[in-house]
């Protein structure tokens, strides 16, 4: 017999540096989640991942206070920062350019997220990681 889904919920986690402080804890005690087996299990997981990458988890519980959970892809934004080597974006986008980046090094990006992507084909993917780099204050390169 299948389990009955209590309900989702989505975080987004450094990896490898999962604790049950906040946000984590609270987010999943009050669901009834055991916060130290999603803490192990998630921890397990991102090992091979660099430290501090933020990953997006979504968690589905069940009615049983067991869980599963699906990892995705780090945010466009993250990998954009680490190529254009950035701390942040401008802070006024379309004024003022923070960087400069590639077409190869967006291709790279896209063909990385584009399964967490909703883009028929890497052409597309590429033009939605552009328009995440323009809005960021990026000048794209050929």
């Amino acid at each position: 017999m299948a389990k009955k889904v209590a309900g989702q919920l989505k975080l987004q986690v450094s990896a490898g540096s999962a604790n049950p402080s906040p946000p984590i804890g609270p987010a999943l005690g009050q669901r009834g989640i055991n916060i130290m087996e999603f803490c192990k299990a998630f921890n397990a997981a991102t090992q091979e991942m660099e430290k501090g990458m933020p990953i997006p988890v979504v968690i589905t519980y069940f009615q049983d206070k067991s869980f599963n959970f699906q990892m995705k892809q780090p945010p466009v934004s993250y990998f954009l920062k680490k190529e254009a080597k950035l701390k942040s974006g401008s802070k006024t986008p379309g004024k003022e350019v923070a960087g400069k980046i590639s077409r190869d090094k967006i291709r790279t990006i896209a063909e990385a997220k584009m399964k967490d992507l909703n883009a028929a084909d890497v052409e597309g993917a590429m033009r939605m990681v552009e328009g995440s780099a323009r809005s960021m204050g990026l000048e794209v390169t050929e």
